[in-house]
């Protein structure tokens, strides 16, 4: 009897300790459960809410740089109707100077015929007086009946653009149609020595335009843009077929009338937001349509990532309370609280204690986060190394100054009827800028790079009036080898500013290119005035040194950006003595230029000799090939 008395008080005592566990751990569980699904709704509001803004915020910096981009080609369209009425038109007879007319016209059409169509001259009667490119006129066209001649002749003080529509005037015998938009405006023509009102036609491409919105009309989540006039007539939309055929409908007459903002409106019982901004000069609206279909569609993968997390957590912490023992709880509790401690951003030790898992587990969490924060660090230093150079790329770009004196000097010869002289600027402006742009490459061949310092230069001597000599010395071997894209244009610019500008007479830059042991390293001399020793020191190291005048990017970051690509081994070196000169040398390394090659260095991951090391393999594997 005493022995089963025994047993029964043994299985109460191992029963209650059981029971209470349970329990505990029930309610520990439904507890979680309700904060994790509390948190989870809290945080899916949260990112709903930003990622919302950002979508905002995202298509609204869009529209401004597609707005800027319009325009931009706007006002150079602009600039073509004032160049044919006040460098052509407006000084010329057109019964003694029809041939000269002629002439100017097709410079200015030549100069800018991917975005032009036709130019065309009318009289107040309605006749043709000029046209170019020269094709035959369409059998009475009528031209006084055009809502672009009527405009013109009615708002004598503004220029107008039309929507866009078929060209109609000319037979250019391709049988082509061809989309335009019209710019015409009022003005005053000298025929026989009479004066007489005209209206001077530009119709500009409309595939132009039509490119520009293409390139932001790539989203598949339902949001689009659309250009409209400021009577709501349709320039430009995604959809135009399915309008015409009256299959879609668009809400574009009502937002003509909105000015530019953020605006929620409810189109054919869908609920959208609606973004406009004004394009200057024309009154037309980009309009940008965001339903909100397309912040939900944005938001399920965040909605998947915290259900899966909850159900997760949710198993984790009954498996947990489950298996872990009373005597085990006090470790892991400390434990957690110091990991708490570091997500928070904290910088604790790691808790180490308990039974030997718990140890363990603690010296892996604690080399874990060690291993992160080096990683981090890491990331961030390339992440921050790696948009320092695309910066520096970017400023590296043609100086805008430089640009408009250009483009004045070029003005003043075509004034002065130095055509010839203005067609060289126009084409060292045009190899300019097209190695400037090198398809948004950065790795170009050393024969590329002394192209665009060859066209750089001779505009410069052109603007400088010839007061300085330039002389290029390099060896041909060097041509097809890689170099960093703009790095001779900087050291240039400042040869002429702070070197031979100053100088009478005398002055002269020299470009040299050679090829040594492996490297490859091209020099820019100068006979100007020079520097101290003190900002020789200076001049790669200290970046905060802003130049009085020049690019404005100067050679520390030319150095940055060399060293970025091919390892610190290589860079600038300056050397310089006052009213000496200045040598300023370009060392980089002779990789053969290849696709592959460039591939690989403008991958960006790598840096230094590891970059040379995958070039120099990769060239081996091809040999074995």
């Amino acid at each position: 009897m005493e022995k089963v008395k025994n047993r029964f008080f043994e299985y109460l005592n191992k029963l209650k300790p059981r029971g209470i566990q349970s329990i505990l751990m029930i309610s520990f569980s439904v507890l979680s459960v309700a904060v994790m699904l509390t948190l989870g709704v809290v945080l899916y509001i949260r990112f709903s809410n930003v990622s919302r803004d950002e979508i905002v915020e995202t298509t609204r910096k869009l529209m401004e740089q597609t707005g800027e981009n319009l325009e931009d080609y706007l006002v150079s369209m602009r600039q073509i109707s004032d160049a044919v009425y006040y460098n052509v038109v407006k000084e010329s007879d057109f019964s003694a100077e029809q041939n000269e007319i002629q002439e100017g016209m097709n410079l200015l059409y030549e100069a800018n015929r991917d975005n032009l169509r036709s130019i065309a001259i009318y009289n107040d009667y309605g006749s043709l007086m000029a046209a170019e490119p020269v094709a035959s006129q369409k059998e009475d066209p009528n031209v006084t009946r055009q809502s672009w001649y009527q405009q013109a002749m009615e708002e004598v003080e503004n220029m107008h653009f039309s929507t866009p529509h078929i060209q109609n005037l000319f037979d250019d015998g391709t049988k082509g149609y061809y989309w335009v938009i019209s710019l015409s405006r009022m003005v005053e023509i000298t025929d026989g020595g009479d004066s007489r009102a005209g209206v001077l036609l530009v119709d500009m491409d409309y595939s132009s335009i039509s490119r520009m919105m293409d390139q932001i009309n790539t989203e598949n989540s339902g949001q689009y843009f659309y250009l409209c006039d400021s009577n709501g007539e349709i320039i430009y939309h995604p959809r135009q077929i399915q309008i015409s055929d009256g299959i879609f409908d668009e809400n574009n007459q009502t937002a003509a009338g909105y000015k530019e903002g953020v605006y929620d409106e409810v189109f054919n019982g869908e609920h959208r937001k609606v973004l406009v901004n004004s394009i200057s000069y024309t009154g037309w609206k980009l309009v940008g349509v965001i339903p909100y279909s397309t912040f939900t569609h944005g938001m399920v993968n965040i909605r998947y990532f915290i259900m899966m997390l909850i159900l997760l957590m949710a198993m984790m912490l009954a498996f947990v309370n489950r298996l872990v023992s009373v005597w085990i709880s006090s470790p892991i509790l400390k434990l957690n609280d110091s990991v708490k401690d570091y997500e928070a951003g904290e910088k604790p030790r790691i808790y180490i204690g308990g039974s030997q898992e718990i140890r363990h587990l603690g010296y892996s969490i604690q080399s874990s986060y060690e291993q992160i924060d080096d990683l981090m660090k890491k990331i961030v230093l390339e992440q921050n190394e790696r948009r320092k150079s695309e910066l520096d790329a970017l400023q590296s770009q043609i100086n805008p100054h430089f640009l408009y004196n250009t483009l004045e000097s070029i003005t003043w010869m075509v004034e002065g009827e130095r055509n010839d002289e203005a067609a060289f600027m126009i084409s060292q402006l045009a190899k300019l800028f097209r190695i400037s742009l090198s398809k948004g490459r950065t790795v170009i061949t050393i024969k590329d790079e002394l192209q665009h310092a060859q066209s750089y230069m001779n505009i410069q001597k052109v603007r400088y009036k010839n007061s300085f000599a330039v002389v290029f010395d390099v060896d041909e071997e060097i041509y097809s080898y890689c170099t960093v894209k703009l790095v001779l244009q900087p050291i240039l610019e400042n040869a002429i500013s702070y070197g031979v500008s100053a100088m009478d007479e005398g002055g002269e830059i020299r470009i040299t290119g050679r090829r040594e042991e492996g490297t490859v390293i091209l020099a820019v001399t100068d006979n100007g005035i020079g520097m101290s020793e003190e900002e020789v020191r200076f001049i790669l190291t200290d970046s905060t040194r802003v130049p009085k005048h020049g690019s404005g990017v100067g050679l520390v970051n030319v150095n940055n950006r060399v060293q970025l690509l091919f390892g610190k081994e290589y860079g600038l070196k300056v050397e310089s003595e006052p009213d000496e000169g200045t040598v300023v040398s370009i060392v980089i390394p002779a990789v053969p230029y290849t696709e592959e090659n460039r591939k690989i260095l403008e991958k960006g991951y790598l840096f230094g000799k590891n970059v040379i090391k995958k070039i120099e393999d990769a060239g081996k594997e091809n040999e074995k090939q």
